[in-house]
């Protein structure tokens, strides 16, 4: 049975690294981003990620452009208060987890199955549990 093309093929979701990478157009991050779109998955990040990722350093017009072409989900209370559940159900609290947390409930959230490109697979592992696969990168 082959997949109708207007239903998408999960969820492919960025963390910081992801998108700073996408925006460097690494190689490996960039050749996930085409089977994602091979594969018509939607591609994601969480609003609260762009905090990590704009900095004076970064090329503002690549960031614009990879931006334009990812769907960017914004943090709404809902997200926010399963962000805070999946910090305590891990065990984990403070500033140091809070970005991670919003990413983890966003991918959550999202249409699966879903994957996390992530260079933290462990927070992102303890906050998504087997849910959401998490790779590497």
């Amino acid at each position: 049975m082959t997949r109708s093309p207007a239903t998408p093929g999960g969820t492919l979701i960025l963390d910081s690294e992801g998108l700073a990478k996408a925006v460097q157009r690494d190689r490996a991050v960039t050749g996930w981003l085409a089977l994602a779109q091979a594969d018509d998955m939607r591609v994601i990040t969480s609003a609260a990620t762009l905090v990590e990722v704009i900095h004076p350093r970064i090329k503002r017009t690549a960031l614009e452009w990879t931006l334009s072409r990812i769907v960017v989900e914004p943090v709404s209370e809902p997200i926010a208060r399963h962000a805070a559940a999946l910090l305590a159900n891990a065990g984990l609290h403070g500033h140091k987890y809070a970005i991670d947390a919003m990413l983890s409930a966003t991918a959550l959230a999202a249409p699966g199955p879903a994957t996390v490109l992530t260079s933290d697979p462990e927070d992102l592992t303890a906050l998504c549990g087997r849910t959401v696969t998490v790779l590497k990168i």
